[in-house]
């Protein structure tokens, strides 16, 4: 997925006859830090909420105010894994999309953010989690999948986390089942070692089990 794909102009953008205060107003009304700063359709920066409150006159337009804005944002054609890379460097709480004229296209927040990632991760989707150990020259997806796929069972998504100065990476495997029982046995007979495992049901199921029993109790 691209940038363009999850940008959003929910938020609108400061222009630089907006005040300080305004700028500030925003922020806490939309909860964020930052706020792109744009002219007609033209990105001029980002702005922060600690450069601002230290302006001594807050109805001053930002755009007299000497304010410095960084230029941080990412091209509509971007990967999203350079926007998460964006954000994590720089800490920021929005991450604007221009186009290849430097046009404004909208902004990527951490919640639309952490939504792209539900839905990457099948958070939603009934199954089970389990964390493998294993190490870097040992790991085989292939392999890994047929074990799984013995026990009636499919991968939904995956994910690989490395660590610095170590022989070992840790795989995280969501799948469709439940019952990880069967799958369990099958990694301890092939001698990999499981950290943890976890079975998830979705929300919507839970929710209807009260309803349930919500309804059983007023029946009473």
């Amino acid at each position: 997925m691209v940038a363009a794909q999850l940008a959003s102009d929910f938020i609108p953008p400061l222009r630089t006859s907006d005040s300080a205060q305004k700028a500030l107003d925003r922020m806490a009304e939309f909860r964020v830090s930052h706020l792109p700063i744009v002219n007609e359709s033209e990105f001029l920066g980002l702005i922060s909420d600690h450069d601002i409150v230290e302006l001594e006159d807050l109805n001053e337009p930002i755009g007299s105010s000497g304010l410095s804005t960084v230029y941080q944002s990412v091209n509509e054609e971007q990967h999203m894994y350079d926007v998460i890379r964006l954000i994590h460097e720089q800490k920021l709480t929005v991450v604007p999309v221009i186009d290849h004229k430097n046009l404004y296209k909208g902004l990527i927040t951490l919640t639309t953010l952490a939504d792209y990632f539900a839905t990457l991760t099948s958070i939603e989707s009934p199954g089970g989690v389990i964390i493998l150990e294993l190490g870097v020259r040992d790991f085989s997806l292939a392999e890994v999948s047929r074990l799984i796929e013995s026990d009636g069972a499919s991968v939904l998504n995956s994910f690989v986390r490395t660590f610095n100065d170590s022989t070992k990476l840790e795989l995280t495997i969501k799948v469709n089942k439940t019952d990880l029982t069967g799958i369990l046995s099958s990694f301890q007979r092939f001698n990999y070692h499981v950290k943890a495992s976890y079975s998830q049901v979705s929300h919507a199921d839970d929710t209807m089990d009260r309803f349930d029993s919500f309804m059983h109790y007023l029946n009473m």
